[in-house]
């Protein structure tokens, strides 16, 4: 939960005149009491509110009662580039590390960053739409532990094999997925560049069953997805198809986010639907590839 939220409810405790303290935040969301605490210090620094505490009931009031919170909407696409910094900064080295986490603290404030941060985070990369999808589709596998089918480029030569996906890291300027194999107790690091198409399988590992080091992760990629409108033969139990966030808009009709177009077709010529409605480029798109996979079985050669 944000830590706006906590502000919010705390500016309206006082207006109410009922002198809240951090004790009454934590238990109210069920936090610990120093980072309440630290929720009320970023409200008098940060957000410059005068507040006044009053011993005789343990607890703040307002000294001027005409001050306002500033207004700090921040739209999602605004949190990942937020995220995104707070992330690199986090990882950054230079001489002046206290100074430089700081200004990471600061940031993911804004994002709405926990201090433990959330379990699974996607790694950084540069903007590439096929990185971001498949850190999506992988992101999705994790967090319900899917057995993902990969096809991955390893030495100059293509392989397929299945992996146990348990955490997105960033190393030595690059990003990886970290996974096992079925059946192995070895951890192995996977290069999302290397990673030609991956399909999240119906399969399911136990996490507690598998042994190996624990890698940092990091960001969120701040890059905004197209959205494909589809009507699917029944309704989702949960927000994402097979890995695509996915938003309901009418009777079997979801709004499905996608960033990369050819990683995207792939999934639509595996997965069960009824009609794509849009958007126009996509059915193009997908309507010229048809032709051509047709022509092929018909014989015929492009020229």
């Amino acid at each position: 939960m944000s830590n706006m939220h906590r502000i919010h409810w705390f500016d309206q405790m006082i207006r109410e005149g009922h002198y809240p303290n951090s004790k009454d935040m934590a238990l109210q969301f069920e936090i610990s009491r120093r980072q309440a605490q630290r929720d009320i210090e970023y409200l008098t620094v940060s957000l410059r509110a005068p507040l006044l505490y009053i011993a005789k009931y343990r607890g703040y009031c307002y000294e001027d009662a005409t001050y306002v919170l500033p207004h700090l909407y921040i739209t999602e696409e605004e949190k990942s580039v937020l995220k995104f910094l707070a992330r690199k900064y986090g990882q950054y080295s230079s001489d002046y590390p206290a100074g430089v986490q700081r200004v990471a603290h600061l940031l993911g404030k804004f994002a709405g960053e926990e201090e433990d941060g959330a379990e699974r985070r996607l790694p950084f990369f540069e903007a590439d739409p096929h990185l971001i999808q498949i850190s999506g589709q992988l992101s999705f596998a994790i967090a319900h532990r899917k057995i993902v089918h990969l096809h991955y480029r390893h030495e100059g030569e293509e392989i397929q094999l299945d992996i146990c996906p348990t955490k997105l890291v960033s190393k030595y300027n690059a990003d990886y997925v970290a996974a096992f194999a079925p059946g192995s107790e070895r951890l192995r690091l996977f290069r999302l560049d290397e990673i030609i198409s991956l399909q999240i399988t119906s399969r399911v590992f136990v996490e507690d069953e598998l042994n190996g080091d624990i890698y940092e992760q990091s960001g969120t990629p701040a890059l905004k997805p197209f959205t494909a409108r589809v009507k699917l033969h029944s309704e989702l139990c949960e927000d994402s198809w097979y890995g695509y966030a996915a938003r309901p808009v009418g009777e079997l009709h979801y709004d499905i986010d996608f960033y990369d177009a050819d990683t995207f077709m792939q999934q639509l010529l595996l997965a069960p639907w009824r009609r794509l409605d849009s958007p126009k480029w996509l059915k193009a798109k997908f309507k010229d590839q048809c032709v051509k996979v047709l022509k092929h079985l018909d014989g015929e050669e492009e020229s």
